[in-house]
């Protein structure tokens, strides 16, 4: 009987959601339907209850801020500056100017905490620079695509504070647990970069003239206001000064500060930047209630006590369970964004995941890690709809040419399960 009424529920989701209606407003529907039909709980206070419990969190108040701080730079110059500050130092690396894609969206990805925002602003500045550089457009465009998931894997991540929430663990220490493998995972894209430089010297244009290291020094003047950037934010939550949402409230007010000396910030930016972060996060806070909701409604019919207890019946290795969760996740991510699939499976997949042992802070990694995969899986890869408005190419071109960095992101979840120190360390010793 639970098996049918899980799978109504799931069938009654997806047909929802392939009406068209907002994914929130699914969420909350198909949750309305299901406490009518299957509990005896009066469903209008215990939607109140849980929207507003949901919506009204203090944590999620550095949701907005680290949004907002990614419009604003979004407007500025500080993105051109990267281009201009990193190029002179690639030229000798295999490869030469494709690694801007990885290293602009490392460093981009640590101010932004989207890699929608990190896809669209490194792909306006890189895109034009390389295809006029003569850059075949297969690599270049699948260089973005992977490098700029590392938006929701380098602090600060929008993804890990909605997990931070669902799951009750420190936002500061994910945002700590998440620099050694957004290094790690851009380290691995710049090294398949060069491997297929070496397989492919004809496709690689040649070095522009060499510069000394004083006109390279020189060059690196343009990265001084984003690693300032950088700076303050991450070293604010690193030291212990202030909490994710306060180090948001600086980001926004630095990059306030950055916009308005370089005479980027005017009425007309401030306000597109403000009503931007404003949609974006109505869009996720829906997004939420709706999934609380709906996670409340499944609580209530024993969905996930059952599903924990079908799994644990199953006896699977730790390692089975993770093969198992990747595939699942990776199925998910055809049909849902990142933000949708963390907050409608937490209720149900945690218990299972700590009965099996994991670290709650490695097992937030790992989402943010398969989340990433998603983004450029078709047909809903958020990233790969940015990247079709910016090159105008079909979904299938850009899901083939981000499928190597797919499979490199495959092999960094296997690295994190047998060398789980790559994101535990530091949360551990800078606790």
């Amino acid at each position: 009987m639970d098996i049918l009424i899980a799978a109504a529920l799931v069938l009654m989701l997806f047909i929802v959601l392939g009406s068209g209606l907002w994914i929130g407003l699914s969420l909350l529907g198909v949750a309305v339907l299901a406490m009518e039909m299957f509990t005896q709980r009066p469903v209008g206070d215990a939607m109140l209850l849980t929207i507003w419990g949901t919506t009204s969190s203090w944590t999620l108040t550095a949701l907005p801020l680290f949004l907002w701080m990614g419009e604003i730079l979004f407007r500025s110059k500080l993105s051109e500056g990267l281009f201009k500050g990193l190029a002179p130092w690639l030229d000798r690396l295999p490869g030469r100017l494709l690694h801007v894609n990885v290293i602009g969206s490392t460093i981009f990805a640590a101010v932004s905490g989207s890699s929608a925002a990190t896809c669209a602003t490194i792909g306006k500045i890189a895109l034009p620079e390389l295809k006029k550089r003569g850059y075949p457009d297969d690599i270049s465009i699948g260089t973005l695509a992977g490098a700029s998931t590392l938006g929701l894997l380098i602090p600060p991540s929008i993804i890990m504070i909605v997990y931070g929430v669902a799951a009750n663990v420190s936002i500061a220490k994910l945002f700590i647990a998440g620099v050694i493998p957004g290094l790690v995972l851009a380290a691995l894209f710049s090294g398949y970069i060069m491997v297929w430089a070496l397989f492919n010297k004809d496709k690689v244009p040649p070095a522009d003239v060499a510069l000394s290291l004083g006109q390279k020094l020189y060059a690196s003047r343009h990265l001084i206001p984003v690693v300032s950037l950088i700076a303050l934010v991450l070293g604010s939550i690193y030291s212990g000064v202030a909490t994710a949402t306060e180090a948001a409230a600086l980001g926004v007010a630095g990059s306030l500060i950055l916009s308005l000396l370089e005479r980027t910030l005017n009425w007309a930016t401030f306000k597109a930047g403000l009503m931007a972060a404003c949609r974006v996060y109505c869009m996720i806070g829906l997004i939420l209630a709706g999934a609380a909701f709906l996670t409340l409604a499944m609580g209530f019919i024993g969905l996930p006590r059952h599903l924990a207890e079908f799994i644990g019946a199953l006896h699977l290795s730790p390692f089975m369970l993770i093969v198992l969760l990747v595939g699942f996740f990776i199925v998910l991510g055809c049909f849902l964004d990142g933000i949708s699939m963390v907050v409608l499976t937490m209720a149900v997949l945690l218990p299972t995941v700590e009965k099996a042992g994991f670290d709650l802070i490695w097992f937030g990694i790992f989402i943010v890690l398969v989340v990433e995969m998603a983004q450029i899986t078709p047909p809903v890869g958020f990233n790969l709809f940015v990247l079709q408005g910016l090159t105008k190419k079909q979904l299938t071109y850009l899901a083939r040419v981000a499928l190597p960095f797919f499979l490199v992101m495959l092999f960094m979840v296997l690295l994190t399960y047998f060398v789980p120190d790559i994101v535990l360390w530091m949360p551990r010793n800078m606790a």
